[in-house]
Parts: C-alpha cells; structure tokens; sequence
C-alpha cells in the first residue's frame, strides 16, 4: 500500500520531464516560475519560498495553500554523422572502403505534451516567531524518446539496401545488430516532500530548516549501465529509489524594500536504482546503479516598492561530487560508469510590476551553464533536455482578498548545440580512453514551452486587510 501511494504522488507531481538547469527545474508553481525561479530573497508566493529558502516562510501570516498545473512540451533532436569511408556492415563497424559515403541524420523526439503540477502549503500567524510548511514538488527530471531508424543501409538479413539514403539516416538509431542503440528512451522524475520550520530570530532575519524525503524512478532504454553481451544492451524495467536530505537557510528584510537571503540544500542521498533486463535474445540480467541528486547552494537579492518587486538570484550545483554524475567513462565490462557532468553556475532573475490593480504581471530570465562537454556528450544522449536561456511572462488575477488565480507561459533554448563524438568501448585504448571513433559526430538541442494555471487561498485572511 506504501509502494502503490509513493508511486501515486511520483506521478501526480513529477516533473514530466522538464529538465532545466542540467536536470534541476528552474522555477515551482506560476509565481516563482514567472520570476525567472528567483525567490531566495524574494518570497512573492509559497511554493518559490519553500523550494529555494526555507527561511523566507516567515513572512506569511496566514494558512495559506496553492496549486499549480502546468501543461510542457519539448523538442529534442538528436543528430549523428559518420565519415566517408567507415566501412558497415552488420554488427561491424571499422575502416574500410573510401566508397563508403558519408552519413548524416536527425531524429526527432516524438513525446508529446505532459502534466506539471506542484503542491504547497504555509502555515503561519501574525505575532508568532513561528511559521510552518509543507510542500510536494516534482523537482527533477529528463527523459527523451528518440524512435529506431528506418532508413538503413543493411536489410534484416543483412544485404545491402538499394533504396538506403545515406543523408537522412542517423547511425545513434540504428539498430543494435548494426552498433546503434535502436530505439531511445529514458525516463527519470524526481518527487520531492518537505516539511519546513522558519523563525524569525528577530524583526528582520529568520532562519529556516526543511527535512526533506524524495522518491524517483528511472527507465533508460537501452540500459547503458548495464553490462552488454553479444546481443547488446538490455531493455529493462523502471527502477525505483527513495532518498532523504535537508535544506537550510537564513533570510533578511531591512524593512526598507531590500532583503537579501542564502539557502543550502544538501545532497540528497539515495538508494541504489534496481534493474531487471532483458537481452534481444531473451535472457536475462540485473544490475544496479546509484544516482544521488546534487548539492545547490543559493545566494539572493531582492527589492520591493510600490509598484515594482525584483529579484535575482545566483545558484552553483554541485554535480562533480554527486554519485551518478561525478563518474564518466566505460567500466571493464563495457557497462557506461556514470553521465560525467560538470557543476554549473545559474542566474535567475524576475520582475514584477503591481502598478494594476489586482492584476500584478511578471516577467523572468533563467541562464544555466552546460554540465555536459564535449568529451562525454555521446554518454548523455538519454538526458539531451539542457536549456541554457529560459524566458516567461506571467501575471496574477486577485478575485478577492482571500483568492487569486495565477498564469504563466514559458520559451526555453538550448542555445548551442551540445556536441561530441560517438564512442565505442571496443576502441578504448590509453591514447583514446574513452572510445572516440574519429570523424564521427552526435549531437543534440533543445526547445521547450509550457503554459501554466494555478490558484492560491488563504484560509484566515484578516478581515481588515
């Protein structure tokens, strides 16, 4: 029963796949999302405030509780070329004829639109030190699905396909039989619940701790972390892992429009994902593969008037230190060790012009660095989902004191490309450590946008406000 209601909440509230900053959303809910994600020193709503600073509940003095759905879509592309003269033949791939043309190709992502939804709640009362909250959020994600390729240059059995069109054929989807990984697909969302306590130590700075307990799954078809056998990597099943970590932070509010806030999240530790796979010639395996999710420390600024709120706020993810990422490369047995990411740095900034009345509008920026270069961009197919430059416009209706409905659309790029070349582990040696096949390439970008609706309550609003 425990298991069925995890996997419950996984799917209500998972990321559905919005991978941002690396693999880390950038914004929760309509508010912080439209502010760019800036919110550690900026709490405009409660979902921004229990996501980025625990301490910046404290300056909610109501029961207040708020829903966002989010409807994303994204567009990977995944493209691979190979140079003239690499000989194929089925299940071979070397040197060979300088007749062998050239070969290029792009697949297409074919998922379609997916659910985002986040869940907060804020307990607080005026003249109390105390504030509380609880929170369900999907903070994680990436997945892709990249069909097999069907224009081939070798048939079933084979023999040389007349009708093969060399331009328009990408050598990462082929088959396995013919050294590609055939059909793509990966999956992987990350449910998060915390539980918050600010205290104001005094009118102007509070501190803030959030336990935090996490269940994720992961599928990745073909399973790379797997060992192969003649017949390739296996499919497998989705594996599921449970986790725990902590986030803490201190904020400040001068009293006189600037505040100023800082937050660590911890890593948040997991147990290892359990795979059962199978083999194109049915047999059978498992294996296991541990991915934790990184350390994010935040330093924020903010300043409010009358009219205008802005904010910004600068995060650094600790990704080389993070099981499942830290690693990179082959294993003896030609299983991939890990996706090798690099920490990223994160700028998010947001404005928020009140200037109408009950009609607040915003507009925000996300800049993330690329955790994934050149070198291990071949081991990261199934995690493509890197935005580099993310925009949204939002704005809030107030229906009354106690109820506001919120709307957000989001754009995001990939900006350049992420490249590399295709590796293989039969051609590691020690002047060629991972595997690179000269002349080849694999490539891939991305474009993503949503539209999100929400509404946040407060139960006890004073009457006099």
């Amino acid at each position: 029963m425990k298991t069925t209601l995890l996997k419950f909440f996984a799917l209500l509230f998972s990321t559905a796949l919005f991978s941002q900053a690396g693999h880390i959303m950038q914004g929760v809910g309509n508010v912080n999302m439209s502010m760019g994600g800036a919110a550690t020193a900026q709490p405009l709503d409660i979902s921004g405030a229990l996501h980025w600073n625990p301490a910046s509940i404290s300056t909610f003095d109501d029961k207040i509780i708020r829903f966002d759905i989010g409807f994303f879509f994204s567009s990977p592309e995944l493209s691979a070329s190979l140079p003239e003269g690499l000989l194929f033949q089925a299940g071979d791939m070397g040197p060979g004829s300088p007749a062998s043309p050239p070969v290029f190709g792009t697949t297409k992502d074919d998922r379609g639109v997916s659910p985002l939804p986040a869940l907060a709640m804020v307990w607080g009362k005026e003249n109390s030190k105390h504030t509380f909250g609880a929170s369900a959020f999907g903070i994680s994600g990436f997945g892709v699905t990249f069909p097999q390729e069907t224009n081939l240059p070798f048939d079933q059995n084979g023999m040389p396909n007349a009708n093969w069109n060399p331009n328009n054929s990408n050598p990462v989807t082929w088959p396995q039989a013919l050294r590609g990984f055939g059909h793509i697909e990966s999956e992987y969302i990350l449910l998060q619940i915390g539980f918050t306590w600010a205290y104001e130590i005094s009118d102007k700075l509070s501190f803030g701790i959030q336990p935090t307990f996490n269940y994720a799954n992961l599928e990745l078809m073909p399973n790379p972390t797997a060992n192969p056998t003649m017949a390739g990597y296996p499919s497998t099943n989705k594996a599921y892992a449970t986790g725990y970590g902590a986030q803490f932070g201190l904020f400040y509010d001068s009293g006189k429009g600037f505040k100023a806030g800082a937050s660590y999240k911890t890593t948040q530790t997991f147990s290892d994902f359990e795979f059962d796979n199978t083999y194109l010639d049915n047999s059978t395996g498992n294996n296991s593969f541990n991915m934790d999710y990184p350390s994010i420390l935040s330093f924020g600024l903010g300043y409010s008037t009358d009219k205008f709120d802005l904010a910004l706020d600068y995060r650094l993810v600790d990704y080389e230190n993070t099981d499942g990422f830290s690693e990179t490369g082959w294993t003896q047995t030609g299983s991939v060790a890990g996706f090798g990411w690099e920490n990223i740095s994160i700028i998010s900034a947001g404005l928020q012009y009140k200037g109408f009345n009950k009609l607040p509008l915003r507009v925000g920026y996300t800049y993330s660095s690329n955790p994934i270069n050149s070198d291990v961009a071949f081991f990261n197919i199934p995690a493509t989902a890197v935005i580099k430059n993310a925009f949204q416009l939002g704005l809030s209706y107030q229906l009354s004191d106690r109820l506001s409905l919120d709307s957000t659309f989001h754009y995001g790029f990939s900006g350049d490309a992420t490249e590399g070349q295709i590796l293989d582990p039969m051609q590691v040696s020690p002047a060629n450590p991972l595997g690179a096949i000269p002349g080849t390439s694999v490539y891939y970008d991305m474009k993503t946008s949503m539209i999100m609706v929400g509404v946040n309550y407060i139960f006890n609003k004073k009457a006099d406000e």
